[in-house]
């Protein structure tokens, strides 16, 4: 391959590629886990840095350093964070049963494995533990929902976009309802069925918002049919009717993703705004 043009050498010259370092994290039931672990440009041991868990989405997507309008892990280690992201349960690449046990079992082991990534990590001594963040899209944003109720005073901040967050109400807007079938275990009126019970009762993060107590800021797009933006904005009343610093960020026109350019600057914009304000 021949380079055919350096008009971009100059902006080049002043970027500066973030050190990624694999990690191998004991999970809770004795297994190994493969985490990356990104740091900011010119990391310097010696100091502390505010640090985020990724949740990565899908459930079943992988888990890669790709360029999206919203999800970047370069881009948010260079604002300064040190980004942990788990392969936890779920994730391709590990296995045929590492992949499914995630299916009926979204608030189970892999809640596990993404505390046992960030409680690990945060043995380092340059991580600080008073500037943790939880951030995360679609399975990600139901995590941040989830773990928003049962981190026990980890996180001082989440980010959730399109996530899940009553799954009664996503069971009946969804486009995708063969996925809720096979993913959550059926519909919620079958009271006979154990799996789909399990999900509705033990994951579901309606059932936890009496223990919300830690910013969170919630995304959604207005156009997402898969996880309808009616999800988040249940987050969202139910966090301030609670009393709790939140924001809820609608783009009309974005679906499950953040497609448009000019979406992504303020996607990015607040994003980032929010964690400097919450992670001081």
């Amino acid at each position: 391959m021949k380079q055919l043009s350096h008009v971009n050498d100059e902006i080049y010259e002043k970027i500066k590629l973030c050190k990624t370092e694999k990690r191998r994290v004991k999970t809770t039931d004795s297994l190994n886990m493969q985490v990356w672990v990104v740091y900011p440009p010119d990391f310097d041991p010696a100091k502390k840095y505010p640090t985020l868990l990724y949740c990565q989405g899908g459930p079943q997507s992988a888990l890669t350093q790709f360029y999206s309008f919203r999800w970047n892990l370069q881009l948010m280690a260079s604002q300064g964070y040190i980004v942990v992201a788990p392969n936890r349960r779920g994730m391709p690449g590990f296995g045929v049963k590492w992949n499914e046990d995630i299916s009926t079992d979204w608030g189970g082991q892999c809640m596990n494995d993404y505390l046992s990534a960030i409680d690990d990590v945060s043995k380092e001594s340059y991580v600080d533990k008073n500037r943790l963040g939880c951030v995360g899209a679609s399975f990600g944003g139901y995590s941040a929902f989830y773990l928003a109720g049962k981190h026990e005073g980890r996180f001082k901040s989440f980010i959730a976009h399109c996530g899940i967050f009553n799954f009664q109400s996503m069971y009946g807007t969804t486009e995708e309802v063969f996925f809720s079938n096979w993913d959550m275990g059926g519909p919620y009126w079958e009271k006979d069925n154990a799996k789909a019970q399990k999900t509705y009762t033990n994951f579901n993060p309606i059932n936890f918002v009496d223990k919300w107590n830690t910013p969170i800021f919630i995304i959604h797009g207005g156009k997402d049919y898969r996880v309808p933006y009616s999800q988040g904005m249940e987050a969202f009343q139910a966090a301030q009717l609670r009393g709790i610093k939140s924001r809820f960020l609608y783009l009309p026109d974005e679906n499950h993703w953040v497609m448009n350019a000019q979406n992504a600057m303020v996607w990015q914009k607040e994003y980032f705004r929010w964690l400097a304000e919450t992670l001081k």
